[in-house]
Parts: C-alpha cells; sequence; structure tokens
C-alpha cells in the first residue's frame, strides 16, 4: 500500500514539474523571442561587364538588390534590478538560390550578452563600431548599388571572437570592440577572409574598434575608427603577416528636416595589403518621403586613391510601399573608373568589376518583404 502511494505521489511531482518550472522563472524574469528577417531579390541588367578580348557586354542576373536577406533570433530576459540578459543569432541568405551568406550559419550576428544601467557587454560575431559609427549617415547601407561597391569592407563591418562594450550618457554613445580572432571562415572573398586568429601572436587577425556619437535630435555627428591586422600567407585581402593592418577612421553628420534625410560623409582608409595603399571616400546622400507610399534615395559618391586612381558613383532610387512590410523598388546606378581602378557598379553577384578605368551602369527592379 505504500509502495502504491509512493508511485502516485512521485508520478504527480512529475506531472507538476513543467509547471513548478515555469512559474519559477516567471517569478524572477520575464524573457520573449522574436523571429525576424527580411526577403529581398531584383532582377539587374549591367553595361560594361569585361568579356574577351578586351571588349565588354552586358549582363542579367538574379539577386539581392535593396538590402541582403536573411533571418534572426533575438531575445531577452529580465534578470532584475534593471539587468537583462541579451542575445541575437542572425544569418545571411541569397534569395535567388538558397545558399548561405558569409560561409556560416549565422554569419551576420551571434553574440550573447548582459543590458542595464552600466551599458551593454556582449560576446560572439558582431558588427564593429565601424558599422555603427556609419549607420545614420549611410541611408543606402548593404544595398548593392551602395558604398560598398567602392569600399567592399564597408557593409563586412563584423568580427569573430569578439568582446564589445557600448554605452550612453544623454546626447552622446559610444563603444569599442575587440577581436582575437577576426573572422574564422575562408571563402576568399570580404566575407570570409580565412584569418582566426586566437594564436600566440598577439596581433595575429585581431581587430579593434571605437565610436563616438552626438545626436540632437533632428541631427547627429558621428567618428568612428577600426584597425585590422593580418593572418597568413592563406588569408583574403593581402593581409598575409600580422605586421600588415587595414584601418579606417570615419566622420560623418546627418540631418533630419521634416521628410527629408541627410547624410554625408568621409572615410579615411591605409590598407598595407592594397596595391593602392591610401584613399579618401566622401559621401552625400538624401532621402526624400514624397508620399506616404513613395520614398526618393540618392547618393553621389567618390573614392580617391590619389589624382590618377578615383571612382565615382552616382544611384537613384525610388521604393513603393505596398505595406508596412512589403516594397518594390528601381534602382539606377553609375560607376565611373579611371587609372587602373575597375571597381564595379553593383555588389550583386557575381559582382564583376569593369575594365581598368572603364566605366558600367546598372538598373534593377525589385521586391522586398520584411518579417
Amino acid at each position: 500500500m505504500k509502495y502504491r502511494a509512493t508511485l502516485c505521489l512521485a508520478g504527480a511531482m512529475v506531472v507538476a514539474a513543467p509547471a513548478w518550472a515555469q512559474q519559477t522563472d516567471t517569478t524572477i524574469g520575464q524573457s520573449s523571442v522574436t523571429i525576424y528577417g527580411v526577403i529581398d531579390t531584383g532582377v539587374e541588367y549591367v553595361r560594361g561587364v569585361p568579356t574577351t578580348g578586351g571588349a565588354t557586354g552586358n549582363q542579367f542576373r538574379v539577386g539581392y538588390g535593396a538590402t541582403p536577406s536573411r533571418i534572426g533570433f533575438r531575445g531577452t530576459e529580465d534578470l532584475g534590478g534593471g539587468m537583462r540578459a541579451i542575445f541575437a543569432i542572425e544569418g545571411g541568405f541569397a534569395a535567388d538560390t538558397g545558399a548561405s551568406s558569409q560561409a556560416r550559419l549565422f554569419g551576420r550576428q551571434a553574440f550573447v550578452g548582459l543590458d542595464g544601467n552600466f551599458g551593454t557587454i556582449s560576446l560572439g560575431r558582431q558588427y564593429t563600431m565601424r558599422y555603427f559609427g556609419m549607420l545614420d549617415a549611410d541611408i543606402f547601407a548593404a544595398a548593392s548599388e551602395g558604398l560598398g561597391s567602392l569600399d567592399a569592407g564597408i557593409p563586412n563591418a563584423r568580427a569573430d571572437n569578439s568582446v564589445s562594450y557600448r554605452n550612453k550618457f544623454g546626447a552622446f554613445s559610444g563603444g569599442v570592440n575587440y577581436s582575437f580572432g577576426r573572422d574564422t571562415a575562408s571563402a576568399s572573398n570580404p566575407t570570409a577572409t580565412n584569418c582566426p586568429g586566437e594564436s600566440t601572436d598577439a596581433r595575429q587577425c585581431r581587430e579593434w574598434s571605437w565610436m563616438l556619437k552626438y545626436d540632437g535630435g533632428n541631427w547627429g555627428l558621428v567618428s568612428a575608427y577600426e584597425r585590422q591586422y593580418g593572418g597568413t600567407s592563406a588569408t583574403y585581402g593581402g593581409l598575409t603577416s600580422p605586421n600588415l593592418t587595414d584601418s579606417r577612421l570615419t566622420v560623418n553628420t546627418y540631418a533630419k528636416l521634416g521628410d527629408t534625410q541627410l547624410g554625408a560623409g568621409w572615410l579615411y582608409r591605409n590598407n598595407d595589403g592594397g596595391t593602392l595603399k591610401k584613399s579618401n571616400l566622401y559621401w552625400l546622400v538624401v532621402s526624400q518621403t514624397v508620399s506616404p507610399q513613395f520614398v526618393m534615395d540618392g547618393m553621389a559618391a567618390i573614392n580617391k586613391f590619389d589624382a590618377n586612381d578615383k571612382a565615382v558613383l552616382l544611384t537613384l532610387r525610388g521604393t513603393y510601399l505596398l505595406s508596412k512590410r512589403t516594397s518594390l523598388y528601381l534602382t539606377l546606378s553609375s560607376m565611373k573608373n579611371t587609372g587602373i581602378l575597375a571597381l564595379p557598379v553593383s555588389t550583386n553577384p557575381p559582382g564583376t568589376g569593369s575594365l581598368p578605368g572603364g566605366s558600367q551602369q546598372s538598373i534593377m527592379a525589385g521586391v522586398r518583404h520584411a518579417f
């Protein structure tokens, strides 16, 4: 009889355990997880693509346009006392093929951290401070006809194995990031450079960056700096030794005047891995809300290496909002290279550049859905 009573009591405890555990978690703090993402695909026509014998031709291609496609999960848990646990994992993908981007599952972000009155500290693969330093003054961001055509590192401001800290003090905010091994993936392109680091060499594949921002409400001023150290002979991009570095300093400003948004910036780069080491990139962007359903964006940018080697990018984009989440867009873009430069008008894969000193023109029509 006692044996049967013991079994009944044990069974009741097992059945009640999940509810008891859930009640305990609720007492400690509320938690939430959000699934989000973007699917963006466009059809692009490009003029000035090199063919055989020094000639050029035209190319049709399907791929990402206004925004790189992605899917992510982010969450928080209230730990009490004004402190929260935070995390995010986000993977990029090519909507035209279904292939994973950044040569890894969660190539855009993968971090965990704590947030509170002391600021935010996080660990993992995450954006460097250079990303946050350009966010408000670069309306086109990672669009295929954006500043990434002039500097492929701009849409790839991320670092593996990093520790990041950010905080805000009134109108001022800032942060620092340090990586012990900035890129563990290898795909021989700017998104996966094979620089894993975490070695006995104190500089190999390290990255560090800082950002300082003043936000006056309708306008702001931001500066950021990042330095990346090289790895081995297998590292992509010419930084084949820890003694070689790639540094970027940016100063930019932005303003919001009613339905008009403006942005302007300067980025100085000193790249030991490049044939042309030093460059100055200047840009001016404007976004105009014409109606609740229609927005026009424009950009003029120039990347100057010296008097003979420079590239000028002009981009115009119109976006029609079918809803808060779905939009159609049409983008026109032109790239003019001089000297030995052969930068592409669009980074939409394969993102083939022009002939040295040549020009390219692009027109893209696409659809974007955010969820």
